[in-house]
């Protein structure tokens, strides 16, 4: 069985010697075929000898196998070689046994219609039929219904349906390979948006983190700095912060780097994602940052206490049951828009500048609004940045919306929309 296989390879690689092997196997056949003297009546026996054997069926014998190593390249340049070598023996050698040449043509069919298209090779075959049909019958030796007639219109359908198949098979394995290539390649370009999308989560993490924290910590070492000889017990507080901060920092630093971790590892992150719930105290590090900011809470949002300074409007009373939670990406997304947003009022708006915060929870969305009264002169918000495209992302990613720009009056708005539901 490996030796067949090897066989095999090894003919594939080579198809052009594998056609003149064929041809010369032909020839040595046409010609031993072509010695045979038929239509002897029994009992006289068969006889074999070189005297049948014309001159004229050597040489179209070598006419047609010769054509016959080239029929991958000229198909049907082949069968039309063949085909009149087969007429043109029968014409010049009507008594030849079983028309030998003609069997060269037959070779040559098949190879036409195993690499055709259906219909094409359909008119081939019935035109070759036909005109190797009316020689056999019309020039051959026996009548026109002799069985050597009949054999030669069946090999010739037998060709057909042998090339046909062929050509149904290898279009078959072509596309049974063209599906796994395209599968295979829909794999590919999944796994790559996957992780794409996890690289641009894990940025925009980062970024969110990164930029509120060493913000904070940024202005309040440059208070300790500017405090230190003249009001020693304020810096110290800044200090204090500053150490807060940078703690703060670290934790949902470890928290996000843990989400990497695989499941095999000793150890996975216990720390809880950060929500609205964590609200209160991302006021209160703005606050001792030198950033008044006040909060509105409108509808059921499932966020802890109000912090001190914030605003209830007045309306309806809240029902006595607790509310649904948020769902998980939505509670983050708006705990990270809300802290980006803060973050740039912080760098961006000026000295004096305050915030307000709104969180308004509806039936089906959740919307947070942002405000600052921020000199008009200052730089736009994520100028050179990824703030606002983080904030945007996530949106996105939830079905929602992002809106940010200049308010008329001065000062900078950011609003964000997030369904409740998943929306596909």
């Amino acid at each position: 069985m490996d030796r067949l296989h090897s066989w095999r390879r090894r003919a594939r690689s080579h198809p052009h010697l594998l056609d003149a092997a064929l041809a010369a196997a032909f020839l040595a056949l046409v010609l031993v075929t072509a010695t045979i003297r038929p239509h002897r009546p029994p009992p006289v026996p068969v006889s074999v000898g070189a005297s049948g054997l014309h001159a004229s069926t050597v040489v179209l014998a070598l006419v047609a196998c010769a054509a016959l190593a080239l029929r991958r390249r000229r198909p049907r340049a082949v069968l039309a070689v063949t085909a009149a070598a087969g007429v043109a023996d029968l014409a010049l050698a009507p008594d030849t046994a079983r028309a030998p040449v003609m069997m060269t043509a037959v070779v040559a069919l098949y190879t036409v219609a195993s690499r055709t298209d259906r219909p094409t090779a359909r008119r081939i075959t019935a035109l070759t039929a036909g005109v190797t049909a009316a020689a056999a019958m019309l020039l051959g030796p026996g009548p026109w219904m002799s069985a050597e007639n009949l054999g030669l219109l069946a090999w010739t359908g037998l060709a057909a349906a042998a090339g046909d198949a062929v050509r149904s098979r290898r279009a078959y394995v072509a596309a049974v390979e063209e599906r796994a290539e395209r599968a295979e390649r829909t794999r590919e370009e999944e796994a790559r948006r996957r992780v794409t999308e996890e690289r641009m989560r894990i940025a925009r993490e980062l970024h969110d983190v990164v930029a509120h924290h060493i913000a904070l910590v940024n202005v309040q070492a440059g208070v300790a700095a500017h405090l230190m000889d003249s009001r020693p017990d304020q810096a110290r507080q800044a200090l204090a912060h500053v150490r807060e901060a940078g703690r703060s920092a670290l934790e949902e630093l470890r928290a996000t780097v843990g989400l990497l971790r695989q499941s095999g590892d000793d150890e996975a992150p216990t720390e809880p994602v950060p929500g609205l719930s964590d609200l209160d105290r991302l006021v209160e590090s703005f606050a001792r940052a030198g950033l008044p900011v006040s909060v509105t809470l409108t509808g059921a949002a499932p966020v802890g206490a109000a912090p001190a300074g914030s605003a209830v409007p007045a309306g309806p009373a809240a029902p006595a049951a607790r509310p649904a939670p948020l769902p998980a990406a939505v509670d983050l997304a708006a705990y990270r828009v809300v802290q980006e947003s803060l973050t740039n009022v912080h760098k961006h708006a000026g000295p004096h500048a305050s915030a307000q915060v709104s969180v308004r929870r509806g039936p089906e969305e959740l919307e947070i609004t942002v405000l600052d009264d921020g000199v008009a002169s200052a730089p736009h918000k994520g100028a050179g940045g990824h703030g606002l495209v983080g904030m945007r992302e996530r949106a996105a990613a939830l079905g929602g919306s992002c809106e940010a720009g200049p308010r008329p009056g001065g000062g900078y708005r950011v609003r964000v929309v997030l369904p409740l539901e998943e929306r596909r």
